[in-house]
């Protein structure tokens, strides 16, 4: 099989990650029984792609890896799909129902090449119809980002209309989701955030109401949906009511947070982790999106070969949506 134009991380670069990031043509990889070749039409960038060149999750001899976990492209036979990044272990058939507690599984770009290239292999399981009349880069924006986001709402959460909801962090892909996904719900969903137009973003995603990062709320919530971490962890737990949760699906500023553990047993409060989502949520997810008309918030497109400007800009930290490369 003929090489193709790839993005790969070459070696861990812990200081400066883009160091690591590589765009070249990469050896087409062989494809295991029951998997197929889907054609990229676009793939969306996450944290986990800068964490991959960082050198976390990749011991030196997976690398040189292709990046990447969200994509939409074509299959063979002219099929529209949507990449499902969560690859488990067939071999365990326990772990059938819920492949996020299969302690085997991985996502694109660990173990197997990921889908910053101009073709990816999945197993035939790992592919969804796309919606008709979708852009690519709207399908190719909900795999990592609002599918954590869904799990987080709805799976761990359990959230329903009519609740008090905090999402810590005004911008990024899981945000953005949190806040469309959660409105279009029926809950109200208060958002902080560090500037005056991440907070006007939020209002225009759906958010009932918005507050600078650590700012007194005027009510306790059911919920608070944590990435940051360590610097709202203390602002998180304080602004429960008795028997609410948090949920955490990442730590951008740290994990080693203070339990705060009397404020746990006292308050019965649950402390829930939450990790990508399976392919049946994932298929609710896109029929929740469908039905409401809802769509993922793009920051930027770019080409393959301008790559390490997307990795800029998801670094920077200034990239409010999703950023997306089209091959």
């Amino acid at each position: 099989m003929l090489a193709a134009r790839a993005v790969r991380a070459l070696e861990p670069g812990s200081d400066d990650p883009l160091s690591a990031l590589e765009v070249a043509d990469a050896p087409a990889a062989e494809a295991p029984p029951g998997w197929v070749r889907v054609t990229v039409a676009a793939a969306a960038l996450n944290r986990h792609d800068l964490w991959s060149l960082r050198g976390v999750g990749l011991p030196p001899e997976r690398l040189p890896m292709v990046l990447g976990c969200d994509a939409a492209g074509t299959l063979d036979d002219g099929s529209e799909v949507i990449v499902h990044a969560v690859v488990s272990d067939e071999d365990h058939a326990t772990y059938r129902g819920d492949e996020t507690l299969d302690p085997r599984r991985t996502l694109l770009s660990e173990l197997h090449p990921g889908t910053l290239a101009e073709h990816v292999w999945v197993p035939r399981r790992n592919v969804l119809p796309q919606p008709a009349g979708w852009s690519v880069e709207r399908a190719a924006s909900l795999g990592v980002a609002w599918l954590t986001a869904y799990r987080m709402l709805f799976t761990q959460a359990r959230a329903v209309p009519g609740q008090t909801v905090l999402v810590q962090g005004a911008a990024g892909g899981v945000s953005n989701a949190l806040i469309t996904l959660g409105s279009a719900a029926g809950l109200r969903v208060w958002v902080t955030g560090r500037t005056p137009q991440r907070l006007e973003k939020a209002r225009s995603w759906g958010a009932a109401a918005t507050f600078a990062s650590g700012e007194r709320l005027p009510g306790r919530v059911d919920a608070v949906f944590e990435t940051v971490g360590k610097a709202t962890w203390k602002h998180s737990v304080q602004a429960l009511k008795p028997g609410g949760c948090i949920v955490v699906s990442g730590a951008t500023t740290g994990g080693d947070a203070p339990a705060m553990l009397e404020n746990v047993f006292f308050k019965q409060l649950r402390v829930l982790g939450s990790t990508m989502g399976t392919r049946d949520e994932f298929e609710r997810l896109l029929q929740f999106c469908v039905t409401a008309g809802l769509e993922p918030e793009i920051d930027s497109v770019h080409t393959l070969a301008d790559a390490r400007d997307a990795f800029a800009r998801l670094d920077s930290g200034e990239a409010v949506g999703k950023v997306l490369i089209r091959p």
